[in-house]
């Protein structure tokens, strides 16, 4: 059921659902959430049988201000104060020690817990009016299918599930990759997945260094090694070995053979150059990673939908800026 979001009679329609226990798909600024009430793990189990998800892989409570967020957590820390003051509403989950009794199917099981407030219009207002209605936070991971490549419309959702799911459509989302996740259960801000807010933003907003994840760090959501994954094979590719690698098209190409040595048909997504004949489809990759970000799950969509068998992408240039892209890529590359 797709409900227009800038109707508050919508909003108010999808709050009442998300009190009764029930699923709804909305609007994030970074990608849609598949959501269902948090406080309540019966409500919190069906997003898991929806999505095939394991249960132990934990998501993220969403809530519509930070002194929300704080009822989660066993504790505060100062470092959390921080980053929500400098990046709440916005892009940026914080791994938090859980508050006893609250969010455990959330949570995935474990002692710590994901915590976001959105900035998007449309999340805002209907994490107000499930608050006002007595939800406390709303569990959401991504409104596909587990492992799949995320939605940023309304129609991406709707692809993925059955017209019984109730999807706020508040248009195409901004950001487009999901958001940065920072650990601070631990003492030490430690980055445990990239998004669009960069390295370099966080750590001047902790006043640290940010570490790298090891063996104790908690699970959280999207941190698989693969996921974010079309239907076609993606290779991700180096911008040398991918020229080399399309060379071997053209010339297959020329021998009049337009599929690959495998016979699969090729999808080709690059930023420095324009390929010679040989592929299916080719799709630029924006220079700026902000605009590369917003559309790259919407371009993996597209390239699936137009039923290539294979997507080589080139691997986008060195620095933080893209290291929300690289990740997507890599870990949608994944064996």
């Amino acid at each position: 059921m797709l409900l227009d979001a800038q109707d508050p009679a919508a909003i108010a329609a999808a709050a009442d659902r998300l009190a009764a226990g029930e699923l709804v798909a909305f609007p994030t600024e970074t990608v849609y959430g598949l959501g269902a009430r948090a406080d309540d793990d019966a409500a919190t189990a069906q997003i898991f049988a929806a999505k095939g998800r394991p249960t132990g892989h934990p998501l993220i409570v969403h809530v519509h201000e930070p002194a929300a967020a704080a009822a989660w957590a066993a504790e505060w820390p100062a470092l959390a104060q921080r980053l929500a003051a400098a990046f709440w509403p916005g892009p940026l989950t914080l791994i938090l020690r859980r508050a006893p009794g609250l969010g455990e199917a959330a949570a995935g099981g474990q002692s710590s817990i994901g915590l976001r407030c959105p900035s998007h219009p449309v999340a805002q207002s209907l994490l107000r009016a499930a608050a006002e209605r007595g939800v406390r936070g709303v569990a959401a991971p991504s409104a596909n299918r587990f492992g799949r490549v995320s939605p940023t419309t309304a129609s991406h959702v709707q692809a993925e599930f059955d017209d019984t799911l109730t999807v706020l459509d508040g248009g195409a989302c901004d950001v487009g990759i999901e958001s940065a996740i920072v650990d601070c259960s631990r003492g030490r801000p430690v980055l445990l997945r990239p998004g669009a807010l960069t390295r370099e933003q966080i750590e001047q907003a902790a006043g640290q260094p940010l570490a790298a994840p090891d063996a104790d760090a908690p699970r959280a959501s999207g941190t698989l090694a693969s996921h974010y994954a079309p239907r076609a094979k993606v290779r991700l590719m180096p911008t040398a070995a991918l020229r080399e690698a399309l060379k071997v098209f053209a010339e297959a190409a020329k021998a009049g053979n337009t599929r690959s040595p495998a016979g699969k048909t090729l999808a080709v997504y690059c930023r420095t150059f324009q390929p010679g004949p040989g592929a299916a489809l080719v799709q630029r990759m924006p220079d700026d990673p902000a605009l590369a970000a917003h559309e790259l799950f919407a371009t993996l969509r597209a390239l699936d939908d137009a039923g290539v068998s294979l997507i080589w992408v080139e691997m986008p240039p060195p620095g933080t800026a893209w290291d929300g892209v690289r990740d997507r890529l890599q870990r949608a590359a994944a064996e």
